[in-house]
């Protein structure tokens, strides 16, 4: 279930609060084949161990959050730093 415009429109991130925009299907693609390799983490450490479907990116292209079952994860801890994907 896709997040909703104006959603999107409203949210930032919790951390820096940069707005988001929905991730493209071009870096979609680039993000789940870095998380295929195994060496994509979390902002807590944590592997990212399963592909994203569908995600928000920061503007400024530093930051992405997973959207579950159409639900935006916007934790900080759950965050995933771009500058770890190689071409990002």
């Amino acid at each position: 279930m896709p997040v909703s415009a104006d959603l999107v429109q409203i949210l930032c991130c919790p951390e820096t609060k940069v707005p988001v925009e929905i991730l493209g299907a071009e870096r979609l693609a680039k993000l789940n084949a870095a998380i295929a390799t195994g060496g994509v983490k979390y902002a807590d450490g944590s592997t990212v161990d399963q592909p994203v479907q569908e995600a928000l990116a920061t503007v400024d292209g530093c930051t992405v959050y997973r959207i579950d079952e159409g639900i935006p994860v916007m934790l900080v801890d759950r965050a995933i730093p771009t500058a770890q994907i190689a071409g990002w």
